[in-house]
């Protein structure tokens, strides 16, 4: 099996700027384990600012949670621009498999945690718990699809939840709670959207593993 079986399909990649720059990160040296490793600088940055949202108001409240949504961003940019550093420009490392899931598993917990601890007003009290139905869920869904790989089938990188769609979900929910103060404080963006993530996750978490049992089935008893 081949790592470009293994490999999230992303359009993105295909962009003009996208091979631009990961030409130019490969012939400044950078290497995919260190932008990996800046993905997890990201996620932290996003967790400390949807920590230091919880306690904020009105506008100042607003500008933190875009600044965490921009965070969930440069996330997404630095888990496209690894993996293309190292296929596409031959730089991957001994260790890159590592360097490939690992922080993306601590980056879904610290986003999806933090957002939940970040939730206000009457709903203050399900934020956390949201967070963490979403965080056990995103490392499940990853969990699947390496199983799979461990039984010898391609990545399954299906929805309706699949990483990208959390962290877009996300970013949107970020962008819609920051619009509070026009709808006069209304604090329910976060929960909902942390709802709706927990919700579509948990689809894609049975869906993987039902079309894991499928092809199991399909290739009968070992």
């Amino acid at each position: 099996m081949t790592a470009l079986e293994n490999r999230r399909p992303l359009k993105t990649r295909g962009a003009g700027w996208a091979q631009a720059l990961a030409r130019a990160l490969a012939a400044a040296g950078v290497s995919p384990d260190a932008i990996s490793a800046l993905s997890l600088v990201f996620a932290a940055a996003g967790a400390g600012l949807f920590a230091a949202a919880a306690p904020l108001s009105g506008w100042a409240r607003s500008g933190v949670l875009i600044g965490a949504a921009v965070c969930v961003q440069l996330r997404l940019l630095a888990n496209m621009l690894d993996g293309m550093v190292a296929v596409e420009h031959g730089r991957g490392s001994a260790a890159g498999p590592i360097w490939n899931e690992l922080p993306d598993r601590i980056a879904d917990l610290l986003f999806l945690v933090a957002a939940g601890y970040a939730v206000q007003g009457g709903y203050a009290a399900l934020g956390p718990v949201l967070g963490w139905i979403c965080g056990a869920l995103a490392v499940l869904t990853a969990y699947v699809r390496e199983l799979g790989r461990g039984l010898g089938f391609a990545a399954d990188f299906s929805g309706p939840m699949a990483k990208p769609h959390r962290m877009a979900a996300l970013t949107a929910t970020c962008v819609i709670a920051a619009l509070a103060p026009l709808w006069r404080g209304f604090q329910w963006a976060l929960p909902i959207g942390l709802a709706l993530i927990a919700l579509g996750t948990a689809a894609t978490v049975v869906r993987r593993t039902r079309r894991l049992a499928s092809r199991l089935g399909a290739r009968g008893p070992a």
